[in-house]
């Protein structure tokens, strides 16, 4: 049973301070902690904030030393991670060089056959093939052994990635862009690699540019459509620089977006002008990971470089059924992992989920972390085990840094890296048993009195009819929604339920069937609800019974039209 938390309602002065807000959206940004009206006020505003991004840490060397490759006619190779936010980023640094004139190639790791990050054998073909410079996107923070090694077979190395460093030690490079490096002062820290990447871009067009250098089919605007499609799957906070970036890109999505993806948002059943940033996170960017999930991701590559229509047609059709299989795979694994956890602890879970099996897809034990974290509401790792070697992928809560924790255990680990919230490791697969003894040790010291307690916490407490079309349309400035900015959570008192009914059924993927609702108040304010995977609840409804409810505002269909609804996050009997 989750915990509601409600926001303090907003002072008077300050709801007045934005009287050309409506006050619900007033009350949502004071809730988010905009307590002074004018940061309110610039956080809803059109006008992005200037951005200096000369201001990174080492990116004139590297701006340098990429244009002196370019001048010489070097060889350079982009080393992207294969995940959509790295497959994004080194499609974007590849259009940037190739509008410079680079004689640049891409090279995308094999996840199964090399895993996350620099490795030293990919150095060794790149410098085989005649690659003087390489620049990373989305990895390299914590290589220091290959970074070095790419020094020993005469390999230039340019590193660009967001995630953090060990120990803050910057790796021997010719530089090394990464706004979470201790000594960089850009002011922004939570940019995604595609981020990064564009950056590092914009440096390059603007010095070009000065140079008077020719520059062919590629702008600073032309990339934004990557950075929102990058930016979104990493999940990074959706605040700052971020949502400016991210709003920016769904301008380009909705408008003029290239071959690749129109081909792929067709794909998925949606349609352009109609892509936000919920839809890039459910429809468009999982079926650009779905190809390094389950093969190799070049498929999702070409389909972001691609100027061929029946290419791009055949590319974005693969991924759509590429990504259908990779679900399948991912419930399959989910099922059996939470199998095996309840074989081991019954229905008294413990303060970390701990899986690991040889039949485990390592593409998709990431996916299978979250599902578990999502359903019980606690840190959880999966592991796929391969010979003498383990890779695990761990999805943490709020208040359990899962990195930090991690780093705790380095000993037993050959590498690992990540955010607080997700994490990727590679152990040996004698170490497993240890491992999960360790982190449960941590998970359980810092886990609070009573395990750990989901949370749903409300911006505003309000009734049907002050969800009214001013409200909505204002509520609409708050977008894009992500990671730090989701959706505004209302708190409905008093609501009569009209009528209920289950809708779906058991999918075998571990989803139940969802709840459709149509709630009225006194004033006979009518809105329609789902409550998705709560079907197994429909017995604590009946109609004519008056709840509370958590929910969000989302889109759905009605009469085959597009038509908003509430999307309730839990509901109880009203005292």
């Amino acid at each position: 049973m989750a915990e509601w938390s409600i926001a303090p309602a907003a002072p008077p002065d300050y709801i007045a301070a934005l009287n050309d807000l409506h006050p619900l959206v007033a009350q949502v940004l004071y809730a988010r902690g905009f307590v002074n009206p004018e940061d309110a006020r610039a956080f809803v505003s059109d006008t992005p904030a200037r951005v200096d991004p000369f201001a990174l840490a080492d990116v004139g060397d590297a701006v340098t030393r990429i244009l002196t490759g370019i001048a010489e006619g070097e060889q350079i190779a982009v080393y992207a991670d294969y995940d959509c936010d790295g497959v994004t980023a080194g499609a974007l640094l590849m259009h940037t060089l190739n509008g410079l004139g680079a004689n640049a190639h891409i090279y995308i790791p094999d996840r199964f056959e090399e895993g996350y990050g620099l490795n030293a054998r990919a150095l060794e073909r790149l410098k085989a093939q005649g690659i003087n410079l390489v620049i990373t996107v989305d990895c390299g923070a914590r290589a220091h052994e290959e970074a070095r090694y790419a020094r020993s077979l005469g390999l230039d190395l340019i590193i660009t990635d967001h995630h953090e460093l060990e120990g803050g030690v910057v790796p021997e490079a010719v530089a090394v862009v990464d706004p979470k490096r201790p000594d960089c002062r850009y002011p922004f820290k939570h940019l995604a690699g595609v981020g990064v990447a564009f950056r590092l871009a914009q440096c390059l067009l603007r010095i070009g540019r000065s140079a008077g250098m020719p520059i062919y089919g590629v702008s600073e605007g032309s990339l934004l459509d990557l950075v929102a499609i990058g930016t979104v799957a990493d999940v990074v906070p959706l605040v700052g620089e971020n949502r400016a970036l991210v709003r920016a890109g769904l301008q380009k999505l909705n408008r003029a977006p290239r071959l690749g993806l129109r081909a792929l948002i067709e794909a998925a059943g949606l349609r352009v002008g109609a892509v936000d940033a919920a839809r890039i996170g459910f429809a468009l960017a999982p079926r650009l990971n779905a190809a390094g999930r389950l093969e190799n991701a070049r498929k999702a590559y070409d389909l972001l470089m691609t100027e061929d229509p029946i290419q791009a047609a055949v590319l974005a059709s693969w991924l759509d059924w590429q990504n259908s299989e990779r679900q399948q795979v991912m419930a399959d694994i989910a099922a059996d992992a939470e199998q095996r956890v309840r074989a081991q602890y019954g229905d008294e879970l413990p303060a970390v989920l701990f899986a690991a099996s040889p039949d485990y897809n390592i593409g998709v034990i990431g996916l299978a972390a979250s599902r578990l974290a999502e359903k019980f509401h606690r840190p959880s790792v999966v592991v796929g085990i391969c010979g003498d070697e383990a890779r695990g992928s761990c999805r943490s809560i709020e208040g359990f840094d899962i990195t930090a924790a991690l780093d705790r255990c380095r000993d037993l680990l050959i590498k690992h890296g990540g955010h607080a919230a997700a994490a990727g490791f590679t152990a040996r697969a004698d170490a497993l048993h240890l491992l999960h003894a360790q982190l449960s040790a941590i998970a359980a010291e810092q886990q609070p009195a009573g395990g750990w307690q989901r949370v749903l916490r409300a911006d505003a407490e309000v009734t049907l009819e002050q969800i009214d079309a001013q409200a909505i349309a204002d509520l609409r400035r708050l977008e894009p929604h992500g990671q730090n900015n989701p959706p505004p959570t209302l708190m409905v008192r008093a609501a009569t339920v009209t009528s209920v009914r289950r809708a779906g059924r058991n999918n075998g993927q571990g989803d139940q069937p969802h709840l459709q609702l149509r709630l009225t108040d006194a004033r006979r304010v009518t809105w329609d609800a789902i409550a998705w995977r709560m079907g197994e609840r429909a017995g604590e409804l009946s109609e004519g019974a008056t709840v509370s409810l958590m929910c969000r505002l989302s889109t759905g269909t009605r009469d085959n039209q597009p038509s908003l609804r509430l999307e309730v996050l839990d509901f109880r009997p009203s005292a």
